[in-house]
């Protein structure tokens, strides 16, 4: 199977099909919305976040499209990989680091994993950096790039690339079940686990420590009325008290698309739609691009984000391929910060939250290069077994 990342001069690369593919998806999907706005964005028990072989989730722009496929094809365990990540299963590693063909425990060969005769990938993105220093034209790890001083990373220019790679739904897509019946038990066993909605006043526990103690870029002020929105004057978010909603699940997705919204400033992703008037073009793209991403997030923590009604009319085709890159990085950027809380939550009375306070920039400053945890996921599978299929 020939590889998406080569380039023909002659037509659209591999990311402008992957867009194309995207936005069919999307228009799909609001087709099916029209009429009843009351629906979510995606259907309940089809939000189980997307991830790969290795456990690492899927963020942004590719778990909101990998969730799309999944509820379209009826895939109901949410775990991927790539082509050569799932061949790759059947090789291992010896203590000195030779490959061998993988055996059970009493040492017979195993039956071969492969991918299902006729099935199609799914694209997903990765855009990984190059770090040269201006003067000696050495090459550092982006990692290390990102924990040099500012004055540090100042002599050194950062070169963005945008990859595409395949990915197949493992459970569904190749013979797991028959090959590896005891994965394929503990994948379905943990799909089955994930992250359900109690339908009480909490949502899931860091996000709601985000929102109720102020750990998020900007201030999120909740007030007794009946208005949610981000001021980009004052950069600051208002949304009424969590009990004037049904739920916590409201609450907290509610809560989200205007902490979407507030990605946008200018010190943060500076998107060239925000301040518009209501009813404009750039007004609907920025309305579709916090609906969208909000709807990103809540899945990944197992919340259902549904379809606000002032956002229905923004849901147009022509929208977008404009938004979804700006999808995936204000998406990446809300779960960053969630994660992070949740990490920090994760060291019980160890945790300090000071670098969360809003207005803190030590961590506003990650927006500019947002994309990359955001790909993860492929780069780690890249890394082990080379290019994509």
């Amino acid at each position: 199977m020939p590889s998406d990342k080569k380039y023909n001069n002659d037509g659209p690369s591999a990311a402008d099909k992957a867009l194309e593919r995207f936005a069919e998806l999307m228009i799909a999907k609001i087709e099916t919305l029209q009429g009843d706005w009351k629906k979510p964005w995606f259907t309940p028990g089809a939000t189980q976040p997307p991830r790969n072989l290795s456990g690492r989730p899927y963020n942004g722009g590719n778990s909101l499209m990998l969730i799309l496929q999944a509820e379209k094809m009826g895939y109901d365990i949410p775990v991927w990989g790539t082509f050569d990540r799932i061949t790759g299963l059947n090789y291992n590693k010896d203590s000195k680091g030779n490959v061998l063909l993988a055996r059970d425990k009493y040492g017979n060969k195993l039956p071969q994993v492969s991918v299902n005769k006729g099935e199609k990938s799914f694209p997903v993105f990765l855009t990984t950096f190059t770090v040269v220093n201006q003067e000696t034209k050495e090459k550092i790890p982006y990692d290390d790039y990102r924990n040099l001083s500012r004055e540090e990373q100042a002599k050194y220019k950062v070169f963005p690339k945008l990859q595409v790679f395949n990915v197949f739904n493992v459970a569904a897509q190749t013979n797991l079940e028959v090959s590896r019946p005891e994965m394929f038990e503990k994948l379905k066993a943990e799909a089955a686990g994930q992250i359900q909605h109690q339908g009480d006043l909490k949502s899931h526990p860091a996000i709601d420590k985000m929102i109720d103690d102020n750990l998020f870029f900007c201030p999120i002020n909740q007030v007794r009325g009946d208005r949610a929105f981000y001021s980009p004057s004052k950069d600051e978010i208002v949304v009424p008290t969590r009990e004037q909603f049904i739920d916590g699940e409201a609450f907290a997705t509610n809560t989200l698309h205007e902490c979407a919204h507030a990605t946008g400033a200018e010190s943060r992703l500076n998107r060239p739609d925000m301040g518009h008037p209501f009813g404009s073009e750039p007004y609907g793209r920025e309305e579709l691009t916090a609906e969208l991403s909000a709807a990103v997030v809540a899945s990944q923590y197992g919340l259902s984000k549904h379809v606000k009604d002032d956002s229905a009319k923004y849901l147009k085709s022509e929208f977008l391929k404009t938004i979804l890159s700006n999808v995936r990085r204000c998406s990446t950027m809300i779960t960053q910060r969630i994660e992070a809380i949740r990490q920090e939550m994760d060291k019980g009375e160890k945790a300090d939250y000071s670098q969360f306070k809003a207005g803190s920039s030590s961590l506003a400053k990650e927006a500019l290069s947002i994309v990359v945890p955001a790909a993860k996921e492929t780069e780690e599978e890249e890394r082990h077994f080379g290019r994509s299929r």
